[in-house]
């Protein structure tokens, strides 16, 4: 079993319905959530406001938790470079979201080039969990458990869906790896 890593995102919608996305990094980067890694003592729902804040420079209304997303890192395979040791599996925190005001509150951090997409027209290039939890909120389900496969892993479609037994409550980058989904 390898570390865990804890990570919140949000599915952001501002006044007109369109989705927030991050496209980090130069060249055929994938889209993904907004969001980051938990800090400790930090619960998932101060992290995801202080994360879409950073990142985005949005200020944002969290209106509930859509799901639960597991990243498993593959089990076999040399660790990557510049790594002591294999990734680490990731959790996240996906949450449902709106945009507070017209305009973002702040600047955006350097990296992450934000674009609205109207959701029925997302990129074709999302990660594997911004694609699992976009299909979830979209559809409106919430409080879901998925285990979504890793970058490298089997194809997007490929996952499995596991309701929770109850709806979560409002305890609540996001990441396909440790730093980033």
């Amino acid at each position: 079993m390898s570390a865990l890593t804890w990570a919140v995102a949000a599915v952001v919608t501002d006044g007109a319905g369109r989705v927030l996305l991050c496209r980090q990094g130069r060249g055929e980067r994938r889209y993904a959530l907004p969001g980051g890694r938990l800090c400790r003592p930090e619960s998932p729902v101060p992290a995801v406001l202080r994360d879409i804040r950073a990142e985005t420079g949005w200020e944002i209304e969290v209106l509930d938790l859509v799901g639960l997303y597991h990243v498993a890192q593959p089990a076999a395979g040399p660790a990557p470079a510049g790594r002591a040791g294999p990734l680490p599996d990731v959790l996240v925190h996906v949450f449902r979201a709106r945009a507070i005001g017209a305009r973002p509150a702040g600047e955006p951090l350097a990296g992450c080039r934000l674009s609205w997409h109207d959701p029925a027209d997302l990129p074709a290039a999302l990660t594997p969990t911004t694609r699992a939890a976009l299909a979830d909120a979209l559809a409106g389900r919430s409080g879901v458990l998925v285990d979504c496969p890793a970058p490298a892993g089997p194809a997007p479609g490929q996952r499995s869906r596991q309701p929770a037994d109850r709806r979560a409550g409002d305890g609540h980058s996001g990441a396909d790896a440790p730093a980033r989904h």
